[in-house]
């Protein structure tokens, strides 16, 4: 056997399992070394399970990251994550190949990408209103997709929570709200409005759904896959920007309506320490992007300030003869 396939089992059966990392971080870091294994074996030419840890060096890795960027025409926020992966498995191999220590430091060394930060997308509440008014709620697909999409602007929900929850997890009584595990298995409870709980309480009594049904099922009934929510978001943007025009020059994806969320909250007043808490996030530096993103906040500090009027006009002049020659320099 190679030096990396037990190395690389022993990462997924053992530490990923002892660290209790969400199914979802468990996929990504699958789908990332499917990626890299593939990679190897068309610049070394031998198998994936015929590779030695020394072929994933940090010139190859660096070729793979590359890759992603030019040909699969990733992000960098993707490149990015695929390497703080395989940084994770080569932490793992430092106490166990030893004889390897080189060139794991020099892997674990490889640079994540800076790049520039974007202010978020969100929906103002005309575009809102226009892309829940698509969906045909006449058929159980529409309602069904209306749902999702109301209850995705409204708790904020990532899609994978979303996707996963079951109807045991919608408490429409006293107090509605939504029960789900996000990130590094945290639960949390997210609050639903009453005209939002009585069309959810409305949907699962017409469907006679059962506890362990999923909340939004799919055609066969099973649990929506992140593709399919994308999927329907792209059928029903097309219209929706025919009857609101700004959305035409908005690139929406279903984590947009995360940010609607969090945006409709920051306007309403809310700190971003409750909109960490209502998001799941484990600090406010997450949430600082909203901050940024809130023009109105911005503009009312602007508004606060002295008008430029009560400024002296004129040029500054230095009163000191060092700072007259630093100042010609």
């Amino acid at each position: 056997m190679t030096s990396l396939a037990p190395v690389l089992q022993g990462f997924f059966s053992e530490h990923l399992t002892r660290s209790g990392v969400s199914p979802h971080t468990v996929a990504s870091y699958r789908d990332t070394f499917r990626l890299l294994l593939c990679y190897a074996h068309d610049q070394a030419g031998r198998q994936p399970s015929r590779l030695e840890l020394a072929d994933i060096n940090a010139a190859l890795v660096g070729g793979f990251l590359d890759h992603l960027e030019t040909t699969r025409g990733n992000s960098v926020t993707t490149r990015n994550a695929r390497l703080a992966a395989i940084h994770s498995l080569f932490r793992y191999a430092a106490l166990r190949c030893p004889e390897d220590a080189l060139l794991i430091q020099r892997v674990l060394a490889v640079p994540l990408k800076r790049h520039d930060s974007t202010v978020v997308s969100f929906l103002t509440r005309a575009e809102t209103d226009a892309l829940l008014a698509v969906p045909d709620q006449r058929t159980a697909l529409g309602r069904r997709d209306h749902l999702l999409l109301l209850t995705a602007i409204q708790t904020g929900l990532r899609v994978s929570e979303l996707t996963a929850l079951t109807c045991a997890d919608a408490h429409l009584d006293a107090g509605p709200h939504l029960r789900c595990t996000g990130k590094g298995r945290k639960q949390r409870c997210t609050p639903l409005t009453r005209p939002t709980a009585r069309l959810l309480r409305k949907w699962i009594t017409d469907r006679h759904a059962g506890p362990g049904d999923p909340l939004f099922p799919s055609r066969a009934g099973g649990h929506l896959s992140r593709d399919a929510v994308a999927d329907l978001l792209a059928r029903y943007l097309p219209a929706a920007r025919q009857a609101c025009p700004s959305l035409a020059g908005k690139h929406v994806t279903p984590h947009t309506l995360r940010h609607t969320a969090a945006m409709t909250l920051r306007h309403a007043g809310i700190d971003l320490a409750t909109i960490a808490l209502w998001l799941g996030h484990a600090t406010t530096r997450s949430t600082d992007i909203y901050m940024h993103a809130d023009l109105a906040i911005k503009e009312q500090a602007l508004a606060r300030t002295a008008p430029a009027s009560t400024t002296k006009p004129g040029r500054y002049q230095p009163g000191d003869s060092l700072l007259a020659f630093l100042e010609n320099l």
